[in-house]
């Protein structure tokens, strides 16, 4: 059963928002311009609405339009620093994946390779969605096996692929999430509950090792004669 989510109190959320303040300000140098400009200009337009006799009201929401524009900005400008700070890092796709809102379900690393490259299987109404990140030629490799695994339990169901990275027929890291909820929607929510189920039973299998079997874990030759003689 999946516990209640805790309330953020005030004081807490004052604390994250200024976390995200200091990372957004270390990674991207327009972000402070950007947030004076959106303070500066709301004030200016309050004073100058004073002097004006613009009435109360106006001068009130010019005041409130300030902090306001200060956490649009802050909104926007730390998405794309998070973004610049995730590119090129192992594992960057699949926590982009995971935090993704709706009904995604996300399998981050279904194979890969000991110098992180990696392949996340994602089920959604698209269908099912494979994105690799990692070296480009790697993670070819590791998407044309996954989709020959795949092809024996996904039937009919649309199948996509993406390669995380910035060079020819590469996605952007920054485009990942975007690109996914544009996918046209092919497939109802009780086939997503089904390939799901699928997945699950395809992953429970244990494989074989691949190459020679240890000398440890080979069957005795008594053990083989007695095999052959039932």
């Amino acid at each position: 059963m999946a516990k209640p989510q805790e309330k953020v109190s005030f004081g807490q959320r004052l604390k994250q928002i200024g976390m995200v303040f200091q990372f957004t300000a270390k990674h991207d140098k327009w972000f402070a311009p950007l947030l004076a400009a959106a303070l500066v200009v709301p004030i200016a337009l309050a004073v100058l609405a004073i002097l004006l006799g613009w009435g109360v009201f106006t001068v009130i929401l010019f005041f409130l339009l300030a902090p306001l524009a200060g956490l649009v900005v802050l909104s926007i400008r730390s998405n794309s620093a998070m973004m610049t700070a995730a590119e090129g890092q192992p594992g960057a796709a699949a926590s982009i994946l995971e935090q993704m809102r709706g009904d995604w379900r996300v399998r981050p690393a279904a194979s890969s390779t000991t110098s992180f490259d990696m392949v996340h299987i994602v089920i959604g109404r698209p269908g099912v969605i494979l994105v690799g990140e990692g070296d480009p030629s790697k993670v070819r490799h590791l998407l044309s096996s996954e989709k020959k695994r795949l092809s024996k339990v996904i039937g009919n169901a649309p199948l996509h692929d993406y390669v995380i990275g910035t060079g020819e027929n590469e996605l952007s890291i920054r485009k990942l999430r975007m690109t996914l909820l544009r996918l046209p929607r092919d497939i109802s929510g009780a086939e997503v509950n089904a390939l799901d189920k699928r997945l699950a039973a395809l992953f429970a299998r244990p494989q074989m090792p691949k190459g020679a079997i240890p000398k440890n874990m080979r069957p005795s030759k008594g053990q083989f004669r007695q095999s052959r003689g039932r």
